[in-house]
Order: C-alpha cells, then sequence, then structure tokens
C-alpha cells in the first residue's frame, strides 16, 4: 500500500474542517469521499460540492465548461504571482492567451524542448552524491532547470534564474491559504488572506521574471533570439486579433509557466523516484530502459515501463490534489439541487484512488495501464492534467520531462527505501510532510 493520510471520520463540520485544514487537508476531508460520488459542505457562510461522479466531471470541464468558470477566490489566492495569467483568467481574455501560448506547445515543438530536457536530466543525475538524501529539493531544482532551460535556454544556476529559484522558495514558505482558499470559499467580506511576504515575494519574482522577459525582447529585437518556447511564445500573434503579448502580459504568462511547471513536476518527480525505490522490480525495469536514452526524441518510444512508472506516480501523488470551479448559474446534480456561486470542487487525489472506479486503487501497479480495466477507470477518472478545454497546455512537455528525469536518474543510481516512510500533505502541490528520503549508491 502506498502512504496516505487516513480521512476524517464523519460528515465533519465547517469548523472541524477548518481547524484540519491548518495542519493537513487531505487528513480533515472525511474518507468516506474515497467511496462518494458527490459530498456536499454547506454553513451559512460557504456552499460547496464535491464532484467524483465522472459524468458530473465530464459535464463541468468538457462538455459546459462556460457553465463552470474557475473559482474567483481561488483566482484572488494566486493573482500576487500569477497576475491574470492563463492559470486563473476567463472568458475571451482566457481564450485569447491560449491562441497564442497553445502552438508552443504543439507535438512538434516537445522535439525543440527535448534536449533541454535531457541536459537538465543529465545535470539531476549529476548533482546527486552516494548516501541517504532528501529527493524532493533535488526534484524541485530539476524541474526548475527544465523550465528554465526550455524557456529562456539557461540553467536554473545561471544569474536570474537563480534569484527566480531561490524567491520562489520563500513564497511557497509564505503562502499557507492558497488550498483552504481553492476548497472552502473565503468569505467575500473578509480581506483577502494575502501577507505581506506574501505579497513581497510575489513582487520579486515577478521583477525578476520581468527583466527576463525585457532581455528576450531585446534579443528578439536584435535577430538574436534563441529560438525556445520564450521566443516562439513572445512573437506569436493571436490568429484573431494580430497582438501578441505584451511586456506586461508576457511576465504573467512565464509565472503561470514557472509555477505550472515547475511545483507540479517536481512534486510527482520526487514521488515517483521513492515508489521506484520501494518498488526494486520496477526500478530494475526503469534503469534496462535508460540504456536507450540518448539525445535522438525518438528513444523514448521504447521507454513503456518508464512510462506506465511516472503515469501511475501521476495517479498516486498527482501534483494538484484539489482545483475549484463555481456554478454561473442553478443546477441540478445527482437528485441536489446547487445554487448559483456555490463551489464545486475536482479532486484528482480522491477521484485517483476511488475504490469505486479504480481496482486496488491504493496499491502502486504500473503494469494496470496495459490492462483492460486499467485503461476503461484511465478514461473516467484520470485527471492529471484536468480534462476539456482547460488542461494544461504543457501536460505533453511534463510528460517527457518525467520520462527522462526517471531513466536518466534511475539509469546512474540504485535507490533504496529508508526508515523514514513519507506521509504526503497538500499545500500548493502534494509534498511529504517531513521529505522523501532515500539512499542512494551509484550502478
Amino acid at each position: 500500500m502506498t502512504p496516505r493520510p487516513q480521512g476524517a471520520q464523519g460528515r465533519g463540520t465547517v469548523r472541524s474542517l477548518m481547524r484540519g485544514f491548518r495542519r493537513d487537508l487531505l487528513s480533515a476531508l472525511t474518507e468516506r469521499l474515497y467511496d462518494a460520488w458527490m459530498a456536499e459542505f454547506k454553513s451559512p457562510l460557504i456552499h460547496s460540492f464535491f464532484c467524483n461522479d465522472p459524468n458530473l466531471l465530464r459535464v463541468i470541464l468538457q462538455e459546459r465548461p462556460q457553465d463552470f468558470p474557475k473559482s474567483a477566490r481561488m483566482r484572488e489566492g494566486l493573482a500576487p504571482l500569477l497576475g491574470n495569467g492563463v492559470f486563473i483568467s476567463e472568458g475571451e481574455d482566457w481564450a485569447r492567451q491560449r491562441r497564442i501560448i497553445d502552438p508552443a506547445f504543439e507535438g512538434g515543438r516537445l522535439r525543440h524542448s527535448y534536449p533541454a530536457i535531457l541536459q537538465a536530466a543529465e545535470a539531476a543525475a549529476g548533482r546527486l552524491a552516494p548516501g541517504p538524501v532528501d529527493v524532493e529539493p533535488h526534484a524541485a531544482h530539476a524541474a526548475a532547470d527544465v523550465i528554465f532551460r526550455s524557456l529562456f535556454s539557461i540553467p536554473v544556476d545561471q544569474g536570474i534564474a537563480a534569484e527566480v529559484f531561490a524567491a520562489f522558495r520563500q513564497h511557497q514558505e509564505a503562502q499557507p491559504l492558497v488550498n483552504l482558499a481553492a476548497v472552502l470559499p473565503w468569505p467575500r467580506w473578509l480581506p483577502r488572506p494575502h501577507s505581506r511576504r506574501t505579497r513581497t515575494t510575489a513582487a520579486r519574482i515577478r521583477g525578476l521574471i520581468a527583466a527576463l522577459v525585457e532581455d528576450r525582447r531585446a534579443q528578439i529585437a536584435a535577430g538574436r533570439a534563441p529560438q525556445d518556447l520564450a521566443t516562439k511564445i513572445m512573437t506569436t500573434p493571436d490568429p484573431v486579433t494580430g497582438r501578441c503579448f505584451t511586456p506586461a502580459e508576457m511576465v504573467d504568462q512565464v509565472a503561470v509557466l514557472f509555477l505550472a511547471g515547475h511545483e507540479t513536476s517536481a512534486s510527482v518527480l520526487a514521488w515517483a523516484l521513492w515508489l521506484l525505490a520501494d518498488h526494486p522490480e520496477w526500478q530494475d525495469r526503469v534503469a534496462e530502459e535508460s540504456v536507450g536514452l540518448t539525445p535522438d526524441f525518438a528513444c523514448l518510444s521504447g521507454m513503456t515501463a518508464t512510462r506506465a512508472v511516472f503515469r501511475e506516480a501521476l495517479r498516486l501523488y498527482p501534483a494538484v490534489a484539489m482545483f475549484a470551479r463555481e456554478a454561473a448559474g442553478p443546477e441540478r446534480f445527482r437528485d441536489r439541487d446547487v445554487p448559483r456561486g456555490a463551489q464545486l470542487t475536482v479532486s484528482p487525489w480522491h477521484l485517483h484512488r476511488h475504490r469505486r472506479l479504480w481496482d486496488r486503487p491504493d496499491v502502486f501497479d504500473p503494469g494496470r495501464w496495459q490492462t483492460e480495466a486499467g485503461k476503461a477507470s484511465a478514461r473516467r477518472a484520470y485527471l492529471p492534467f484536468s480534462a476539456g478545454p482547460r488542461a494544461c497546455p504543457g501536460a505533453g512537455l511534463a510528460m517527457v520531462e518525467g520520462v527522462v528525469m526517471l531513466a536518466a536518474i534511475t539509469g546512474r543510481w540504485r535507490m533504496e527505501v529508508t526508515a523514514d516512510r513519507p506521509m504526503p500533505v497538500a499545500r500548493l502541490t502534494i509534498r511529504a510532510r517531513d521529505g522523501i528520503r532515500l539512499t542512494l549508491t551509484p550502478r
């Protein structure tokens, strides 16, 4: 059985949930959510619905997404860092941003990013050392390196990139309420939960990103910009309006890409390494495939076991535990009235471990992806990158990154678990309460 906290018993009260959220989101929520199709939380201040029914999720995310926009309160929680970037914008503003960003992540473009990903993976494997190690900081470093090499063709250890990485660590420590606001709406009449430290660290990150954007703008104007993701995004006009992103808009997008592409990938990579250490038979299969890791992008097609491991890590430890939508009008879900403005919480964490949707949901089994039952469950209940028009545009890049990182690290290091069994907690992403510790020996 893979580590997960035991959920609370019974329905719980809003007060007990609020108190529990201060410790850990996952253990504060009722254990019954692993069986329930829908759950309602109601008080004079809030009205939320947890939605695990695949039919409801299809309506909310794919069939009628315009009727279920992102929660305004969640946008407010992330706005100091992300501005009005594609992750939190809505309506035509969001559509315009996606029209500009999506071409940078089309399938053919992954080949252009592959060398940067491979370089970051080899650097990550080279930074490790024999003996006991907490792999979470190393995973964060590796994922940030991928983002900066792919976006700006610079390693994360260089200049402004290193400053952004350090500032983001500080911002994470200063932003404890993002998940709370995402699941139980913060009352509109209360002040927004942004500490001075949160605003200060967000402003520093955005200032550093603005310097990177301005430098790239000058390189583009001089005709000497590298053909990486930043150049592609900054020079792609909206096919409808003909406008490119302004420098301020580009700062928003880079902040989004750094948050979504670094923090989430780091979380899953660290858990995937622990899962391999805990299952040496799968670790050996990944190590065997790693021999085929070359500068040729086509080599990835042969890494079926490594891909299955990463997909299973995404199922068991999805980067984002939960996200929220809001009912734009009154609805009727599973014979219950859903009022306008109610918060609809989608929980990949519970969906991916739902006892009525998966066989042995708490067991690590990469082989499930080749079975008919596993494929059927994936079609109904697998949302590592959301779904529908608001699915993550960088999902393809994230999958390539995960496979390459696992192959590069496992090919160089044998990993063993320690007596410190990690316990997941939901913060901005799903992290381990006290780190993820492994013992490494060279292969």
